[in-house]
């Protein structure tokens, strides 16, 4: 059996039901392509790829990409906004206190645990947020020094 070829990021856009335009695909490359970046970094990768775009029009791609569930917005306590290409899983974040990176964790182990609340008050719980704080180890080592 062989396996199906994966979709262009057109075919993704067209399957979501958003038109497909040379700045949408921009902007889900970067995303992709990036590391859980902001938005002027976004529009700044969009810009390199095809040319001028308002930094409006990079926040309505990104909300209508969120929506979509092509692009996951995550925002941190006390941080700016930051999107990521990595969705339909349900994974966490850890976020250095110190400069702000932030890194992806798999759910703690098995299958989702986090998803079993100790009282889920009558909800049908889909996902879970968890966020991890603590200092990575560039912000660490620069402590010790």
């Amino acid at each position: 059996m062989t396996a199906s070829p994966t979709p262009t990021t057109a075919e993704e856009l067209r399957g979501v039901g958003l038109r497909v335009t040379a700045a949408r695909v921009a902007l889900l490359e970067t995303v992709r392509a990036g590391d859980h970046l902001g938005v002027e970094a976004i529009a700044s990768g969009v810009r390199h790829r095809v040319g001028h775009i308002s930094l409006q029009a990079v926040y309505e791609a990104l909300h209508a990409l969120t929506a979509a569930g092509l692009v996951r917005r995550i925002e941190p306590a006390g941080h700016p906004a930051r999107y990521e290409g990595r969705v339909g899983d349900n994974h966490h974040h850890i976020v250095c206190r110190s400069c702000g990176a932030v890194a992806d964790v798999d759910c703690a182990v098995g299958d989702a645990p986090c998803l079993t609340a100790s009282d889920d008050r009558g909800f049908a719980i889909e996902e879970a947020e968890v966020v991890y704080w603590g200092v990575c180890p560039e912000c660490s080592t620069g402590r010790s020094s």
